[in-house]
C-alpha cells in the first residue's frame, strides 16, 4: 500500500478533497480569477489547459510521487489546488507545492488553514521528519507566505530548472522539521484565531 493515501482534510476556512476530473469546471473558473498563469515566474494552468493539468497530477499520483488536492473555501466553492509532491516515503519527507488560489481568496485565512491541515497530516499522521516548500526566487509573494508559516530557508538551488519561456529558475528551498512542528502549529493556530470572522 502506498505511503500517501487520498484523504479529505477539513477546517473552518477550507476543505481539501482528492483531486478529480469532476472538479475541472470549478478549477477553470477559479484559475480564471486573477489570471495567475500570466505571471512569468509561476507554473499555473490556464483555464483551457485544466483537463491536461488534472490528468498530469493524477498520473503522478498513480506513480506514487504526488497526492493532489482540490481546495474548497468556507462556502464550498472551489478555490484552487495544492499537493504533496516530491514524495520520499523511505525518508518520510514530502514537499507541499504546486499551489495556486483564486484571487478572491488570496490574503484570507484559507491559505493558513490549508497549510495547517497539510502540515498536521504530514507530521501527525504520516510521521514526516521534514516538509519542504519550494518557490521561484522572484516569487516574492510566495516566499513571504512560506516564511510567515514559520518555515526556514535551507538554501537556493541555482539554475535549477528551465522555464517554459527558456529562462533559468533559481529555486528557493524552505523546510519545517519535526522538532519545529509544535511551535509552528501553535503559530498557525494563533494566526487563524486572530483572523476576523
Amino acid at each position: 500500500m502506498p505511503w500517501l493515501q487520498p484523504v479529505v482534510l477539513r477546517g473552518e476556512y477550507a476543505r481539501l478533497e482528492p483531486l478529480s476530473h469532476g472538479h475541472r469546471d470549478g478549477l477553470a473558473a477559479a484559475v480564471d480569477d486573477g489570471g495567475l498563469w500570466k505571471l512569468w515566474y509561476t507554473s499555473v494552468p490556464t483555464p483551457e489547459s485544466m483537463d491536461k493539468e488534472i490528468a498530469r497530477r493524477l498520473a503522478l499520483q498513480a506513480a506514487g510521487s504526488m497526492l493532489p488536492f482540490t481546495v474548497f473555501d468556507a462556502d464550498g466553492r472551489i478555490a484552487g489546488m495544492t499537493t504533496y509532491m516530491n514524495v520520499d516515503a523511505a525518508n518520510r519527507r514530502v514537499e507541499i507545492g504546486s499551489t495556486w488560489y483564486a484571487q478572491r481568496v488570496q490574503r484570507t485565512a484559507l491559505n493558513t488553514q490549508c497549510k495547517l491541515l497539510l502540515l498536521t497530516h504530514a507530521f501527525e499522521t504520516l510521521d514526516c521528519i521534514a516538509v519542504e516548500f519550494r518557490t521561484h526566487f522572484f516569487n516574492h509573494q510566495s516566499r513571504r507566505g512560506i516564511e510567515r508559516l514559520g518555515a526556514k530557508q535551507d538554501g537556493i538551488l541555482r539554475s535549477h530548472q528551465i522555464g517554459a519561456d527558456g529562462t533559468l529558475r533559481d529555486t528557493v528551498v524552505y523546510s519545517i522539521i519535526a522538532a519545529e512542528w509544535p511551535t509552528v502549529r501553535a503559530h498557525l493556530r494563533y494566526q487563524l484565531n486572530d483572523k476576523p470572522r
